[in-house]
């Protein structure tokens, strides 16, 4: 069967399966059973997609960028609720627009046309049914470009199985290591169990990330301050039941922004000796990936670097 055929009937059973679950939404893990016709659920989102911003995006890792950029599409809403979300306007508070299926086609399109190396799709759990409406549009007007899966991690297997040969790249968070932390910081009561299982389904879909086929999974781990992010159990996970040529993408960023300062442990930002002690980490498990400079305690400066 020729590829974009194949692609499209796998789209439409996606839509098809979407649909059905919308009448009692169970799309992520907050299995919240609204009806998204009648009214918005945790997320905040109905049926149509709400979109705050499509952009040409340079702030991706290296091969997601390239020369033309990532074609990012930030959907509104989240599953989750991190107190010190750098997003927190349109994934918190919901700022953005609600766009027509079709509308938003025409923007996949433009993303293309303007030279992006991939269609990046930030926290699209939320939004997944008005996606999966746009998309078919899209490739039947000849969308080529790879879909990148831009998400926190904390997703549904079943939800995810939906999307084998549509998605790509999967970009996925590991933010915590411990259900806890991720309850009193995220507002989830189960995020690492859940992650686990739904990285790994990510894992069997794509493998590991591989530049040259624009496939796979990177896993992307922000260091957080007191080592609250659970490095070294991020890392062994990924090299003893994933794959230690799953790449990983170590990030120095953290801000204590949104709500963050209410909380002691997130109300500072992080120390070169506890981003030190990270890279250490990824380097006794053996991964490898991208790192960002890290310039001073001062001052951060995203500078995706490839380590030997």
């Amino acid at each position: 069967m020729d590829s974009n055929v194949e692609k499209l009937d796998r789209v439409q059973k996606a839509i098809e399966k979407t649909r059905e679950r919308l009448h009692s939404c169970d799309l992520c893990p907050k299995k919240c059973h609204v009806n998204r016709y009648e009214t918005p659920g945790f997320c905040m989102q109905r049926i149509e997609p709400r979109v705050s911003a499509t952009v040409l995006h340079f702030g991706e890792e290296p091969p997601l960028v390239k020369e033309g950029g990532a074609g990012a599409v930030f959907f509104s809403g989240c599953t989750m609720s991190c107190v010190y979300c750098q997003n927190f306007s349109f994934s918190q508070k919901n700022t953005g627009r609600d766009l027509s299926f079709e509308e938003l086609s025409r923007y996949l399109i433009k993303i293309q046309k303007e030279g992006a190396v991939c269609l990046d799709l930030v926290t699209p759990t939320p939004n997944l049914y008005g996606f999966l409406r746009a998309y078919k549009l899209a490739l039947e007007e000849g969308f080529t470009l790879p879909v990148v899966f831009n998400t926190s991690g904390y997703e549904e297997v079943s939800i995810l199985e939906l999307l084998d040969g549509i998605v790509d790249v999967y970009l996925s968070d590991i933010r915590y290591t411990d259900d806890e932390i991720g309850r009193r910081h995220s507002l989830v009561p189960d995020y690492w169990t859940v992650t686990k299982k739904a990285v790994k389904e990510m894992f069997r879909q794509t493998g590991a990330f591989r530049e040259e086929s624009m496939r796979g999974v990177i896993i992307r781990h922000l260091v957080l301050p007191e080592r609250i992010a659970g490095t070294e159990e991020m890392a062994e996970f990924l090299a003893f039941e994933l794959s230690s040529s799953v790449p990983v993408s170590l990030m120095s960023q953290y801000r204590p922004v949104y709500r963050a300062r209410e909380f002691s442990e997130l109300s500072r930002r992080i120390t070169e000796e506890e981003y030190d002690y990270a890279l250490d980490v990824i380097d006794r498990f053996g991964l490898t990936g991208w790192m960002q400079h890290f310039e001073s305690k001062e001052n951060y400066r995203a500078k995706p670097l490839r380590w030997d």
